[in-house]
């Protein structure tokens, strides 16, 4: 009966977590974090408004939190790959290390001495006000890579300050946990009124040391699970449930410690976790796919812990507490400004770097409510007023946090947010990069389908084509000032056809200083395909490309005939949508010619599935197929 008790809450569980990642999107639609949403959702189904997700049911479901907790620790360690961060690594230590230490003991001392004034601590002594300081202290260090990634990824942010930002916060992450193994052991002792000896010094080495093995132990694991031939379902699932072994072995060897030693020894799940996945990410082959299943995983993870969380919090002491809550949240800014401004003039950075570099690391999510439900678990007489004091903070940061790192790589010079077309057909522009053949049969057919092209060539003598809206121009060396001369910060596509040298100069300068919404290569040499890849480049390989061509031409001759523009009066291109009269109908509900077929709408750089409830939004990029008449009737309405 205890086991189907347990399938009943899971199930339950289930439902109400596919509504709240549903839920959690309309919060993206206003620019709040999903986290955010799937917290205020957990809030609302919980025992103290809703009552669906009960406190006892989050009782029973502790294995769901534990298995969460592991994969959240190696989405962190799966971060930290060290080659990404070696040309910034002083710059990376210094902060890093100026960070960690000023942030942890001004905010422990801070909230010790504000201590009388938090309702939950004012009832204690001196000794545990100082152990649940240090914790509290422990937690305002950790930061969020998983938003300071989305940042990044939307700001196509590039340079030496955004590469020590991330290099700084997912280091933090990785040492936060190792200050906490060590922290939450000593909170253990003083709240327990064990006397400091060298017992107690030699436990704490025992424990770190048994941590590092379980986790070197726990990464041949992982290599051993993704080197066998199976699906990335399987993969993913045996991961899941090796992160929940971990806290299951941690728990046997407590429980071992106690009955027969007499000693609480504590191995740190997380700080196991997070050890495999660093030796997973650096030392073994399969990076690559271990990325891709923490990528693919994390969502559905994140949707059952944070909601859970949120179930969690007790909206009574949030209403006491949240102008202290408000208190903390200024303190920890102040502590991290001081020591991001320490580490930068250390290191040496550049002055118009170290002045904004700490609004990079204000953002906290998964580690951070990870170490607050470990620390809501371990003391359970004070953990909850606990966890609600300091998600309450971590809500504040979540919120202030990415608006103030995307201001800070705008005021850096690396924000080089992609362009979007916003011009009606006919005024769409583009430069090509090499005199060839294949350039003119390019340049012809961009022609025919309403563009204006240059193309651009180190040969002299060459003769203007005398086609309309095609010209030529001479250009002995590519750099700023040509492309300045060309105009190019105006164009839509730039496609190079030059050597991959020459090729990785144009879009180097063009991602640099335009941010050109298309980037166009042909690869010359495979092994240079990263180099271009790491930019955004469209690449195009010409014998892969052949290849696939004819394999699409074998195996549906008809759509890639269609796709490709060679069925005659038929077309296939992409419409911005401009007229605010068509803002928020579904697709439905258009007027649309009978020959014309949706293939995709584009939302700020997403590709979403295109339903007749799709709801245009000023914006959508549009792919169409259709006849050329019918095509140019829509744009008309669209644009």
């Amino acid at each position: 009966m205890e086991y189907w008790e347990i399938i009943s809450l899971v199930a339950g569980l289930i439902i109400i977590l596919v509504a709240s990642q549903q839920l959690s999107l309309l919060f993206k639609k206003i620019h709040l974090p999903i986290v955010t949403g799937l917290l205020v959702i957990g809030i609302i189904t919980g025992p103290q408004i809703l009552g669906l997700i009960s406190a006892e049911t989050s009782g029973k479901l502790k294995f769901v939190n534990e298995i969460s907790l592991a994969f959240i620790a190696f989405a962190a360690g799966a971060q930290l790959y060290l080659k990404e961060y070696r040309s910034q690594m002083k710059s990376i230590r210094w902060t890093t290390i100026c960070l960690l230490s000023i942030t942890f003991l001004l905010s422990s001392i801070a909230i010790f001495l504000l201590s009388n004034r938090i309702p939950f601590l004012s009832n204690f002594g001196i000794t545990t006000r100082l152990g649940i300081s240090l914790l509290a202290g422990t937690i305002f260090v950790a930061r969020s890579p998983s938003s300071a990634i989305a940042v990044i990824n939307e700001l196509r942010a590039k340079g030496p300050f955004t590469r020590t930002a991330m290099g700084v916060t997912v280091l933090l992450d990785v040492l936060v946990i190792i200050l906490f193994a060590i922290i939450i052991s000593l909170v253990n002792t003083i709240i327990s009124d064990t006397s400091f000896n060298l017992k107690y010094i030699l436990i704490l080495i025992s424990e770190l040391a048994a941590s590092f093995f379980m986790g070197w132990l726990l990464g041949k694991m992982l290599q051993l699970i993704l080197s066998i031939k199976q699906s990335q379902t399987i993969k993913s699932f045996l991961i899941l449930l090796s992160g929940l072994g971990i806290y299951l072995l941690s728990n046997f060897l407590r429980h071992v410690g106690n009955l027969y030693f007499e000693i609480d020894f504590y191995t740190e799940p997380l700080l196991v976790c997070i050890i495999a996945s660093f030796y997973v990410t650096n030392f073994t082959r399969y990076r690559r796919e271990f990325l891709k299943i923490i990528h693919d995983t994390v969502p559905y993870v994140y949707v059952a812990f944070f909601t859970l969380i949120g179930a969690s919090i007790s909206l009574d002491y949030l209403a006491k507490a949240w102008i202290i809550g408000l208190v903390l949240f200024i303190i920890r800014l102040v502590a991290i400004s001081i020591g991001a401004f320490t580490g930068g003039v250390i290191a040496g950075d550049q002055f118009r770097y170290t002045k904004i570099s700490w609004m990079s690391y204000v953002t906290q999510a998964g580690v951070s409510i990870g170490l607050v439900s470990v620390v809501a678990g371990e003391f359970p007489e004070w953990g909850a007023e606990f966890a609600t004091l300091m998600i309450a903070i971590i809500f504040i940061n979540q919120l202030v946090g990415p608006p103030l790192f995307k201001w800070a790589i705008g005021i850096a010079g690396e924000d080089h947010s992609q362009a979007r077309s916003n011009l009606p057909a006919g005024s769409q522009r583009a430069i090509i990069f090499g005199y060839e053949a294949q350039a003119m049969a390019l340049a012809r057919q961009l022609v025919d389908h309403g563009w204006n092209v240059k193309i651009v060539t180190s040969m002299k003598g060459i003769n203007e084509p005398g086609i309309e809206n095609i010209s030529v121009e001479y250009c002995p060396e590519i750099n700023y000032e040509t492309l300045e001369n060309l105009e190019a910060g105006k164009v839509e596509a730039i496609i190079a056809l030059k050597t991959d040298d020459e090729n990785l100069k144009i879009c180097e300068l063009a991602y640099e200083n335009y941010g050109t919404h298309d980037l166009v290569v042909r690869l010359n040499n495979r092994e240079n395909f990263s180099k271009f890849h790491d930019l955004g480049v469209k690449i195009v390989e010409p014998s892969t490309a052949m290849v696939s061509l004819l394999d699409h031409f074998v195996r549906s001759p008809m759509a890639t005939s269609l796709l490709l523009g060679m069925e005659e009066n038929q077309d296939t291109v992409e419409i911005v949508v401009q007229n605010r009269n068509l803002h928020g109908i579904a697709l439905r509900d258009l007027h649309l010619p009978s020959d014309i077929l949706i293939l995709s709408t584009q939302r700020r750089g997403q590709m979403i599935i295109s339903t007749g409830f799709t709801r245009l939004r000023l914006g959508d990029i549009l792919t169409l197929v259709g006849s050329v008449e019918s095509i140019e009737e829509i744009r008309l309405r669209f644009e």
